[in-house]
């Protein structure tokens, strides 16, 4: 798995053979600096990954979600193979990085003064 092209402020948090976990600076997300329940991360999971404890998740395809918060997502993108699935979420994480991700769209209630503040910390202002 080629995880060369991860930006910097991107961490593998968890990484099994099921599951990947991305974390965008943990060292931020504290809940001094920033909210820890904020804490930008992407999953790449084999199955659908669901909330609902026990629910099925199994299946042959690959998942990629981007979550800002445990209720704000972005839809998944699902790719045939793993290794697909981390390019994709490569991708994911360094559009992001960029500020080619438009995340204020995610909020169905925007919650202004927090956007701001991570607009600063990811360099879109």
């Amino acid at each position: 798995m080629d995880l060369s092209g991860l930006p910097d402020d991107w961490t593998v948090w968890n990484e099994t053979d099921e599951k990947l976990i991305l974390a965008y600076r943990p060292d931020v997300f504290d809940s001094e600096q920033f909210p820890a329940p904020c804490l930008p991360t992407i999953y790449l999971t084999r199955g659908k990954r669901t909330r609902r404890p026990g629910a099925d998740r199994t299946g042959e395809s690959w998942y990629v979600t981007f979550y800002l918060e445990p209720e704000v997502e972005r839809d998944a993108d699902s790719y045939e193979r793993r290794e697909a699935a981390v390019e994709g979420a490569v991708d994911l994480a360094t559009r992001f990085a960029d500020g080619e991700l438009d995340y204020r769209s995610l909020y169905q209630v925007p919650r202004e003064a927090y956007l701001d503040k991570l607009d600063d910390l990811t360099g879109r202002t």
